[in-house]
């Protein structure tokens, strides 16, 4: 079992699951699913409409009539991984359709590969579709081809992410997500409540709230009011998060949210947090893109919150819930970063003390407005603030990862092999924070299981500990 690595890239989704087996005849379609979970959600999406039309799902190419990749705009690397999955594809199988973020760029796809059967952008369901069925007509056979309740998912049975908006209001510099997924626009309450409520009766135990900022959400919508269970609920992230920790708490599951930008009334989810023990419900966790603490910096980044209060508002936060945890990611030698500038963000994270942390260096995105600002980082000093902000990073984590050892800890199991049970905390997101193992006594362990644990070793990223 590996340990967690240093160089977590925030972007990546986890590793997609496919499972079911094909009846003789049915034509199969392969994907493959890149960038973040955002993007893995439309995955999903893309998958269950065509299940239910009667296409099986392959894990690989040659076992496919056609392969869909869903691609990731948001870096240029990211990018070059898109293309080299394309041109993958294509050698493997030869009929390749390809959606998502990098979609929104059909020319820059084409030039590269001209061969690909059609190029649609991200939430383009439709067109998908049109594609497929033009490249491999549907059979069904309507008394076999069954698609559960909850649709496909792409994730382990017992956790689910949940996407309640998609776009984005924020204009910062680096970013060109805007320009490829639109503007907020906010699913409705009870819409995003009922599919909660479905993936807890299928058994999830994990629910994964997602979106490009979490905190936004029904800010398009005005915070309408939506009839639910007897009541109205708003279209609000405090008022979604406390329904979804009344389901968590009957179900003995978790809710964790991600993408929460740190906006005043932030506050008011605290006590939400609070509220959850060993029965579970919404986690003391926040995902926080704060990006960079300089305000100059962050200036030049045209981000929607400032650093000046954020040391406040994280101390507001641990005073009302002590064990709220909290993870962040962070762009190192972004245009015009002095080394006075670095230095600060480093003295914010001695004082910050964050949990959790994955990092970037600066890359210039084409259509991004950063990339006319002046004085770009040479490509060796970004290198060198990376690997100090790393090893900050680093020695926050493992002093914290040290003082929980002997501690008693909920953990919830991810997968058991012949070595052991790797399991996280409720500190812990699936596939981008640390794990806890368990080496001894973990015959019987299933993916799911949740379990009390003692602590009795910890690394920079993991835990190691014993079933009581």
């Amino acid at each position: 079992m590996s340990q967690n690595p240093p160089n977590l890239r925030p972007d990546l989704a986890p590793h997609p699951r496919f499972d079911e087996p094909r009846r003789e005849g049915q034509p199969t379609i392969g994907m493959v699913s890149l960038g973040c979970p955002k993007a893995l959600v439309d995955s999903e999406r893309i998958l269950t409409r065509l299940r239910a039309e009667g296409y099986a799902i392959s894990p690989d190419y040659t076992g496919a009539d056609a392969v869909i990749v869903n691609t990731c705009g948001f870096l240029d690397t990211a990018k070059a991984e898109s293309l080299e999955a394309i041109g993958e594809a294509l050698t493997e199988n030869g009929k390749v359709i390809v959606t998502g973020c990098l979609g929104a760029e059909p020319e820059f796809i084409t030039g590269v590969h001209p061969k690909v059967l059609a190029v649609t952008g991200p939430q383009q369901y439709e067109q998908v579709l049109d594609a497929v069925h033009g490249a491999v007509p549907p059979a069904p056979d309507p008394f076999i081809d069954l698609l559960p309740a909850t649709g496909v998912k792409l994730t382990p049975r017992h956790y689910s992410y949940l996407k309640i908006s998609e776009g984005c209001n924020h204009a910062c510099k680096f970013c060109i997500i805007p320009d490829m997924r639109g503007k907020l626009v906010s699913r409705p309450a009870h819409a995003v409540l009922r599919e909660a409520e479905k993936l807890f009766d299928a058994g999830v135990r994990e629910l994964l709230v997602i979106s490009q900022d979490t905190s936004a959400y029904g800010l398009d919508r005005k915070h309408d009011l939506s009839p639910w269970k007897g009541g109205e609920v708003r279209a609000h992230i405090t008022d979604l998060a406390r329904e979804m920790g009344k389901m968590a708490r009957e179900a003995e599951a978790w809710v964790r949210l991600h993408y929460v930008y740190p906006y005043p009334h932030v506050r008011d989810l605290i006590p939400v947090m609070a509220e959850t023990g060993a029965g579970g419900g919404v986690l003391p966790y926040l995902d926080i893109p704060f990006q960079h603490a300089h305000p100059d910096v962050l200036k030049r980044m045209a981000r929607p919150a400032a650093s000046a209060k954020t040391l406040d508002e994280i101390a507001a936060w641990r005073a009302a819930c002590p064990e709220i945890v909290l993870r962040s990611t962070f762009i190192v030698g972004y245009p015009g970063e002095t080394e006075a500038e670095f230095q600060y963000l480093l003295d914010w994270m001695d004082e910050a003390q964050l949990d959790r942390v994955g990092c970037f260096q600066y890359e210039n995105v084409k259509g991004a407005r950063s990339n006319a600002l002046p004085d770009h980082v040479p490509a060796e000093v970004k290198q060198d603030r990376w690997e100090r902000f790393m090893e900050k990073a680093q020695a926050i984590s493992e002093a914290k990862l040290a003082a929980k050892v002997g501690s008693l800890q909920q953990v919830i199991v991810d997968e058991v092999d012949a070595e052991g049970a790797t399991c996280r905390t409720r500190a812990d997101a699936p596939e981008i924070d640390g794990n806890l193992f368990i080496d001894e006594d973990f015959e019987g362990l299933q993916p799911g299981d949740m379990l009390m644990v003692e602590v009795e070793d910890a690394s920079e990223y993991d835990l190691w500990g014993r079933r009581i």
